[in-house]
């Protein structure tokens, strides 16, 4: 039985064409492979530009005089420090300190922020701390969402942009026309290179697309989202991190302000600290091909471990992988990888893989 979606993306039409069959995540069909190779979509990004459809990431807008403090006590950064203007990718945190999500939360001003998450809990957590405050909770799912990465990204954008892209320092974001449509930019991705995300409604997200592809940007899918978010160490929720993790053990504590009073779970995970359960890592996996995830990972016959992530990078010429391990597990040890059908070796590595100063993204 096909499971029926609660959300559409207003470019269902477009993917379809494209040769996507619109597989579920988040609700909404989403594109998860083309009739394009993913190498070459993983191509454009890494040299030139390519697009994602990612309104599956469910848009929320918190207003009114609370609206920052129930933001506050939901997530993990002292918001206090986040300018109109600007962006901070943070954790939604459960009352036992661990992750009901993760999300990025930028400042509209005049009491506006927007919340961008995925698949995790983040409403339920806004809507319980929005009790008893100012402050009104709307999920917009006519906001659209189209992400260009890629070293090519700002020059193209610019060109049909009202404003000047070449200041907006990242995770900033601006008010702007593209192609004469209104609509939100921000300096922001998931890809490991200099990115934008925009913003804008479904009545005219569609031709924003089409102009984009008309003046060459490559739409890519999913599968080469997993390669680029992979090689830049970039966690995907769920899968890479649960409930059942703190943010200290996905390598997610730079996103707690210790020193914020109030915030959900806060004692908990601060508790939580010194006495994390795993740590997230990357794998470099003696295999030609991706393996299938789930591998168990074994140290002297000892389980420590397990896929969660894995991708085959042709321009790295690697199998790689994201993973958990037992704390004690250093980087460069090499393990056994045992799973449906692979029987073979990786070695623990620090991460990302690509670009490990991020001065792509930061440049």
């Amino acid at each position: 039985m096909t499971k029926e979606l609660s959300r559409t993306s207003a470019l269902a039409e477009r993917h379809r064409a494209l040769g996507s069959g619109l597989e579920d995540w988040n609700g909404m069909g989403t594109a998860w492979s083309y009739a394009t190779d993913p190498n070459d979509e993983h191509d454009a990004v890494r040299d030139a530009a390519g697009m994602f459809d990612m309104s599956p990431l469910k848009k929320i807008f918190v207003r009114g005089p609370d609206a920052m403090a129930v933001l506050d006590h939901a997530t993990s950064r002292d918001l206090s420090k986040v300018a109109p203007g600007q962006s901070a990718y943070l954790c939604v945190l459960t009352e036992q300190g661990t992750l009901a999500d993760d999300a990025i939360v930028s400042n509209n001003g005049g009491d506006e922020w927007m919340i961008v998450h995925g698949s995790g809990q983040t409403m339920q957590m806004l809507t319980a701390s929005a009790k008893g405050k100012a402050a009104t909770l709307e999920f917009n799912d006519d906001l659209h969402d189209i992400s260009v990465q890629g070293p090519g990204a700002l020059e193209i954008l610019n060109v049909q942009c009202s404003v000047d892209l070449r200041p907006l320092k990242y995770f900033h974001h601006t008010k702007a026309a593209l192609f004469g449509h209104p609509c939100r930019i921000s300096r922001t991705g998931y890809s490991g290179e200099r990115g934008y995300e925009v913003f804008a409604d479904k009545s005219v997200v569609v031709d924003i697309w089409d102009q984009l592809a008309a003046i060459g940007v490559m739409p890519c899918s999913f599968t080469a989202l997993d390669k680029v978010r992979i090689e830049a160490g970039l966690l995907f929720y769920d899968y890479d991190m649960t409930s059942d993790h703190t943010p200290w053990e996905v390598g997610l504590g730079f996103t707690v302000n210790q020193s914020k009073a109030g915030f959900r779970g806060k004692a908990a995970l601060m508790t939580a600290r010194n006495t994390p359960g795993l740590r997230n890592v990357g794998l470099i996996v003696d295999h030609s091909d991706m393996v299938n995830g789930a591998e168990e990972l074994f140290l002297e016959g000892r389980k420590v471990g397990v896929i969660n992530s894995p991708c085959y990078s042709h321009r790295l010429g690697q199998s790689l992988a994201l993973g958990h391990v037992d704390p004690d597990v250093t980087d460069g040890t090499v393990v056994t990888v045992k799973g449906d059908g692979i029987d073979t070796t990786a070695v623990i590595s620090a991460l990302p893989f690509y670009d490990p100063q991020k001065s792509r993204t930061h440049q």
